[in-house]
């Protein structure tokens, strides 16, 4: 029994599973991974719209605490200076100071850049100093546009302070400068609050950071790696609109940014992106549980489909060793009426045609070990050998022998001699066969072969002419390669047509089919009279294919065996040509 060397059905059935599981896990797998990317794409869009709201809602907030700072120190320029007018001017500072505690320190320069009174709350007050403040950037600033804002500073390193300037009206007022403590912004970024833990901070053009819920880090000063980091998450959120990075703490957050203007600062809200996406999360948690059912799911229905389709399958398998065995008898049973039910009822029917196929084979070759091929073919066909019974019937003949074989022969290694022999017979055995006629018999370097009998031929005489010229044309190229050698061998062919009786004889276990009579033997001796290259035929096949080959009358030539002189012909089959006569040339063997 014929057997592979690796089990096919264990790789059959984990291909079944694999394809079958492959069907709904990849569908799964692409559901769960487009949901998880829409989702987080959408949850991205979400959290800039709402980061990007809340950061434009505290830089209007904080606008609006700077704004009203300008607009309190705007009161404080109304009126020019005058003699006696520091009392009220001192009285509005402190009123000032009461109503606005961001400010934390005040001056009042007149027209002409003379500072007349300061109120602070960590210095000492004073007034009347008349200190030229008329090269103070703040006073100048002020003057060039009615307000002015200064960089932020970080009073003992940690605090930060901003000044700020408004000039009145007219040059005569004078400016009013204030230090405003920024620490007091915190109360407006504390209230704003995303989701659970997100923040907003502030952060001056520089990248300082100037107010932050979480007080401390504002006091450690610029230099503070925390302050970096926001620094940096600013830079990114201001090229994409909203970005990722991580806040002082080192968390990934989400971070959407907003300018203030006139001050150039900028307000960063944020949320931990943990946070931000944490209903993407959940929701990709339950995806994930449903896909795993589904998994198993697919793995269960996969084992039970892929166990069903390979029980036929190798059902099927073992038929196919029994059939290659030879156990052409055996059958298969699957009771199904799908595809594999018609499959099996195919493998049986094949199994029944091959062990009829097997049983002609057979008869063939039994027939083929004592008939000419197509001689055991035609008793295959009609179904018995009744055909190989003698009769009489018009047949050609047709002979080819070597010339000058027998003084090559005797002067050659044998070998060389069955290697001349096998092309010989190989060239001449195919175009027998092609040809459609018997090959009765090999007779040293010689054959003969029949046409018409025992398979019938519409036109014997000229197909019998052409094989003879097809004879010619295979060994031609053949006797060029021996002359090359320096074998002296030709090849010549002749053939006759006439009755002739027709059958098999020998004795039982071994026969021949054979035909006897005179028109073998005018063949044979006209073969024995062919030069080289040369075809000669007898009167009978010089009529038969008269208009489709070129004849050449040679003449009578008396031929050992017969009586008297028989008219002979040369013949070749080019364009036809009519019947010439000419005398017995070029006969001699």
């Amino acid at each position: 029994m014929v057997r592979s060397r690796a089990d096919p059905r264990r790789s059959l059935f984990a291909k079944y599973c694999v394809v079958l599981f492959a069907a709904v896990a990849l569908p799964l797998f692409a559901n769960g991974g487009l949901e998880a990317w829409f989702g987080y794409r959408d949850r991205r869009n979400q959290m800039h719209a709402l980061l990007g709201l809340e950061a434009r809602d505290a830089a209007f907030r904080i606008q609006g605490f700077i704004d009203t700072i300008r607009e309190q120190l705007g009161w404080m320029v109304q009126l020019p200076w005058a003699p006696g007018a520091e009392d009220r001017q001192r009285l509005d500072a402190l009123r000032l100071l009461r109503q606005v505690p961001a400010i934390a320190q005040l001056t009042l320069v007149d027209g002409d850049g003379r500072e007349r009174m300061q109120v602070s709350r960590v210095n000492l007050n004073r007034a009347g100093s008349g200190a030229d403040r008329s090269g103070d950037p703040a006073v100048v600033g002020a003057r060039a546009a009615r307000a002015w804002y200064g960089p932020v500073t970080y009073h003992r390193g940690s605090e930060p302070f901003m000044t700020v300037a408004v000039a009145g009206n007219r040059a005569s007022v004078g400016v009013a400068v204030a230090e405003i403590n920024l620490k007091l912004i915190r109360d407006v970024i504390s209230g704003i609050r995303v989701g659970e833990t997100g923040q907003a901070l502030v952060l001056d053009g520089p990248g300082r950071l100037i107010a932050h819920p979480d007080l401390s880090l504002v006091l450690r000063g610029a230099d503070d790696p925390a302050a970096r980091r926001l620094a940096t998450l600013r830079e990114g959120a201001r090229t994409g609109g909203s970005t990722t990075g991580t806040d002082a703490a080192g968390r990934a957050v989400i971070a959407a940014t907003a300018a203030i203007p006139g001050v150039g600062w900028t307000v960063v809200v944020m949320q931990p992106a943990a946070e931000a996406f944490r209903p993407i999360t959940r929701a990709l948690q339950r995806t994930g549980a449903l896909i795993l059912l589904g998994l198993l799911f697919a793995a269960a229905l996969a084992y039970g489909l892929a166990r069903r389709m390979t029980g036929p399958i190798r059902l099927l398998e073992h038929g196919t060793e029994r059939i290659g065995a030879g156990d052409f008898a055996h059958r298969i049973a699957i009771a199904s009426a799908d595809e594999l039910g018609r499959l099996a009822a195919r493998f049986n029917a094949m199994a029944g045609e091959l062990a009829l196929s097997q049983e002609r084979q057979e008869r063939i070759g039994r027939l083929k070990r004592f008939l000419a091929p197509q001689v055991a073919e035609l008793v295959d066909r009609c179904g018995d050998d009744g055909v190989l019974d003698g009769r009489r019937v018009e047949v050609a003949v047709v002979f080819g022998d070597l010339r000058g074989f027998t003084a090559f022969s005797a002067g050659t290694p044998p070998e060389t001699v069955i290697a001349v022999l096998g092309e010989y017979f190989a060239a001449l055995g195919g175009v027998v066969t092609a040809h459609g006629a018997t090959l009765v018999s090999f007779t040293g370097d010689g054959l003969m072969a029949l046409v018409n009998a025992p398979v019938p031929t519409p036109d014997p005489g000229l197909a019998a002419v052409r094989l003879a010229v097809a004879m010619q044309e295979a060994v031609r190229p053949l006797a060029a390669s021996w002359q090359a050698q320096g074998y002296g061998i030709g090849f010549g062919v002749g053939a006759a047509m006439g009755p002739a009786t027709v059958g098999r004889i020998g004795y039982e276990g071994r026969s021949d089919y054979t035909a006897i009579g005179p028109v073998v033997n005018l063949a044979a001796r006209l073969c024995a009279a062919a030069a080289d290259a040369q075809i000669l035929i007898d009167a009978a096949l010089a009529e038969a294919v008269r208009g489709h080959c070129a004849v050449t009358a040679l003449g009578a030539l008396p031929l050992k065996g017969l009586t008297g002189a028989v008219p002979v012909f040369g013949v070749s089959c080019g364009p036809p040509g009519a019947v010439e006569t000419e005398g017995p040339r070029g006969l001699t063997r």
